[in-house]
């Protein structure tokens, strides 16, 4: 395939990226970071690619997070220096593969259970101590086990990297001031937890934390020192319904489909459905705004309203949740208006083990 071509020529449904637009994202999130005295850590959960995570790093981020030990492995193998997992590995396959990891890359990890700390040991990696937001999903559950467990990584001969804190759940909180609420008690605890480690002479470098919808508050409450932003670079429904604070950030990422079928009044066909969308987060929204979605199979969906497209029409809409959307779709494929530039790889897709 040779480039460009017309967008039109574009088999449907494809995920598409203004780069342009993702670069401004990404230069004004590496300026507000900069400009605050914050290091920079993107999440690699969202977009998955080597091409994506080299551009962050080469406009000022530290490194890069990924959630998924598979993701680092593929975005290490082609040439991502410096990553931070940002969910425990705990199995002794697991253990073996970090310690490969490690010794091709600079490496950190989160623990929030002493036992894979005693497995890491003579790894070299840094181990954060994950410290549970309240969700319960991971992370020590108090500022005692916080001490405990930075002692057995000191015991172990590993470095302690820091702490970690996330709070996914109110990265979606509608309005700003709601939101700014919610961090503000969040990190009232999170200073309890830091408190205590102080008390106990333990240095802690780095707290990492924030995203989208938080990086903003948290750098006014000045306890994090490093930012674990993910979404800002495509935005998606969900952060577009959301009262953000900090730059503007622009829509990058969006997803193309086709007009199939136009027989009934009020409605039609086109070729994305559930596979086409991550549907955690309810359903996309068209570019143009002028018809409602519906989900009407696997392979369908349906556009509701008065003024609608008509047969081989093509439709642009902006996914619910762009991270995993991204994870459904082989490549991205580089739109300039009505040409395609080119096409990325999602260079680890599918890799969640």
């Amino acid at each position: 395939m040779s480039f460009p071509f017309p967008r039109a020529d574009l088999p449907t449904p494809a995920l598409l990226l203004d780069v342009a637009a993702m670069d401004r994202n990404i230069a004004a999130m590496a300026a507000f970071a900069k400009a605050r005295g914050l290091a920079l850590r993107p999440h690699a959960k969202t977009h998955k690619s080597a091409e994506i995570a080299l551009r962050q790093v080469a406009a000022g981020a530290a490194g890069i997070c990924c959630a998924k030990l598979g993701e680092a492995e593929a975005l290490a193998a082609c040439g991502v220096g410096d990553i931070h997992l940002t969910s425990p590995v705990v199995t002794p396959g697991g253990i073996a593969r970090l310690k490969a990891l490690a010794g091709m890359i600079r490496l950190s990890v989160v623990a929030d259970h002493p036992a894979p700390v005693a497995a890491l040991a003579g790894s070299g990696v840094r181990v954060f101590v994950d410290v549970d937001p309240g969700v319960h999903r991971t992370g020590v559950t108090s500022p005692e086990a916080a001490v405990a467990l930075a002692r057995a990584i000191a015991a172990a001969g590993l470095t302690l990297g820091g702490v970690q804190f996330y709070c996914g759940s109110e990265q979606h909180i509608a309005t700003l001031a709601d939101r700014r609420a919610a961090i503000t008690g969040k990190t009232a605890y999170l200073r309890t937890v830091l408190a205590a480690l102080a008390a106990a002479g333990i240095d802690v470098p780095v707290v990492t934390g924030a995203g989208t919808g938080t990086f903003a508050i948290d750098a006014e409450l000045g306890v994090l020192s490093e930012l674990q932003v993910g979404s800002y670079i495509f935005l998606d429904r969900e952060y577009r319904d959301c009262e953000l604070a900090g730059p503007s950030f622009e829509q990058a990422l969006w997803v193309d489909s086709t007009v199939i079928s136009a027989n009934t009044p009020g409605m039609v066909t086109i070729d994305a459905g559930l596979k086409s969308f991550a549907t955690d987060a309810g359903v996309p929204i068209t570019a143009s705004g002028t018809a409602r979605f519906a989900f009407m199979g696997d392979e369908q969906g349906a556009l509701i309203g008065e003024q609608l497209p008509g047969l081989a029409d093509r439709v642009t809409l902006v996914p619910p949740h762009c991270d995993p959307t991204v994870n459904l779709y082989d490549c991205y494929w580089l739109v300039e208006g009505d040409a395609i530039t080119g096409s990325w790889p999602v260079t680890a897709r599918g890799r969640s083990t």
